[in-house]
């Protein structure tokens, strides 16, 4: 069976325990490949080899650095199809999601960076005859990136391409659940040259791997993406040492619809919004706030659409939900279920395991599922479940909905929905949330900042702020007599 390695140093290397950890085929319930259970010494090679090569990197001309990215995007482009396919097995999300959004995704991050780190500028602010001010902005160091299984190597790459195009080199851990584009990324780095050292991607677990990198002296910088309990112990080990910290974490985001909307536009957006990768990206929207006078219209096609979705094996075209990541996931996904009907909640659909049959009848798959006849201030409705699971409520006042809406801890993201745009604007102002998506979702431009707030973390990802983030400022004066 193949076992990955991890690349350290510009090589793929075995970890020095000789130790391995089961990888799941998620579709099928069985192992597929072993991946490195690395350890302390293994994290601390990577550190070590990221900090020698941090000297040379660090003052590498922006314009070779940019090259290096853009040959690792082209790389991902021409290998499209194996790495699509190997995220479909990794995941259980369907192929043509993972050839259509999550690699292209990838490849656009490494051509965005790569491309954006050309137009990277400083300011300078004139004192008049006095002296010139101006601020150099330096690679602050070695960047710790910790990613997620739900996108691995879209968000992977979210955060080391702006890293290393600023001139910070990298030791990154992904998840120990998918973590087989990342190896192909590896493969992929040698390919195009990148020199050793700059990137280091250690395989393994959180509380071995994930925790040596946050509480190493020689990595000034984490960025992680994952769940808020894990965000608040990095950030309890981080924030004492001082470290830049950037924290995306989850979400329990509202989809507000209001009666004037587009409703077909709406309809199948939602449809996208609720239920895409098996509702496991943080950005889905999983509570439904309706207007009460399109309620009823609204379950019945909502409904009806759901149960049309084809639940299956992740390579069968006809799949629109995949298996969700891993048994204890399912099982976690289903006991919120449980939860919702002892708090009094109907489900309308869904709501079960199924069974898919042949060589995929062990897979982890779940009917999409959704809920009524809950209060917004119950735990179902305030918990992140992360699967194919949404509840639908009605309100009757904007006031109202907007209460609801605010009323978690968490503040990742919402969609609006409404043809009035004063309203759209009003209410966008009013939610507590780090993205509001107005007559859209997912819409997102690399320009911008991406992030949440409250318990959805702290600092942006995404835009000319990532690339701010993997530097430090230096205010630089100049007297002139």
């Amino acid at each position: 069976m193949f076992k990955l390695k991890n690349y350290i140093n510009g090589e793929l290397v075995n970890p020095i325990s000789n130790q391995y950890i089961d990888n799941y085929d998620p579709s099928r319930g069985t192992v597929y490949s072993h991946i490195p259970d690395s350890d302390e010494r293994d994290a601390e090679q990577a550190i070590q080899a990221a900090k020698a090569a941090f000297s040379s990197w660090s003052i590498t001309p922006k314009e070779n650095r940019s090259k290096y990215l853009l040959k690792i995007a082209s790389l991902i482009e021409e290998q499209l199809d194996e790495l699509a396919l190997a995220e479909s097995i990794d995941n259980g999300k369907p192929l043509h999601l993972a050839k259509t959004v999550d690699i292209p995704r990838a490849a656009a991050n490494f051509h965005f960076y790569g491309t954006g780190i050309l137009h990277y500028a400083a300011h300078s602010h004139s004192m008049e005859d006095t002296a010139i001010n101006y601020t150099l902005r330096q690679p602050v160091g070695v960047a710790g990136c910790i990613s997620p299984w739900n996108l691995p190597l879209y968000l992977f790459s979210w955060k080391i391409a702006p890293a290393l195009a600023a001139g910070c080199t990298v030791v990154a851990k992904p998840s120990e659940v998918t973590p087989m584009t990342a190896y192909l990324l590896s493969e992929i780095c040698i390919k195009a040259g990148l020199p050793k050292g700059v990137l280091n991607i250690v395989h393994g677990l959180g509380p071995k791997i994930g925790n040596s990198i946050v509480g190493s002296k020689d990595v000034p910088l984490i960025s992680f993406t994952g769940g808020t309990k894990t965000g608040a112990h990095i950030a309890s080990v981080a924030a004492p040492m001082f470290k830049k910290l950037s924290l995306e974490l989850g979400g329990k985001n509202p989809n507000i619809i209001f009666a004037d909307c587009d409703y077909d536009k709406m309809l199948s957006t939602t449809m996208l919004s609720s239920f895409a990768n098996q509702g496991q990206i943080c950005l889905c929207g999983s509570r439904i706030f309706i207007e009460k006078s399109i309620y009823e219209k609204f379950k019945a096609d909502f409904v009806a659409k759901t149960e049309a979705l084809v639940v299956g094996a992740p390579l069968d075209e006809k799949t629109k939900i995949g298996a969700v990541v891993s048994k204890p996931h399912m099982e976690k996904i289903l006991s919120y279920v449980e939860l919702a009907k002892q708090e009094g909640g109907k489900v309308l659909c869904g709501g079960k395991e199924v069974k898919v049959g042949g060589e995929f009848n062990n897979g982890y798959y779940i009917a999409p599922t959704i809920i009524e006849n809950l209060s917004y201030d119950c735990r179902t409705n305030q918990e992140e479940i992360f699967g194919p699971v949404v509840t639908i409520m009605p309100f009757e006042k904007e006031e109202e909905v907007l209460m609801y809406a605010n009323s978690t801890q968490y503040g990742l993201a919402s969609t609006v929905w409404t043809q009035d745009i004063t309203k759209a604007n009003r209410v966008a102002m009013n939610l507590h949330t780090g993205i509001v998506w107005i007559n859209c979702w997912l819409l997102r431009d690399l320009r911008t900042p991406f992030g949440g707030v409250k318990s959805s973390g702290v600092g942006r990802e995404g835009g000319f702020e990532a690339l701010d983030f993997f530097t430090e400022p230096k205010n630089v004066c100049v007297k002139l007599k």
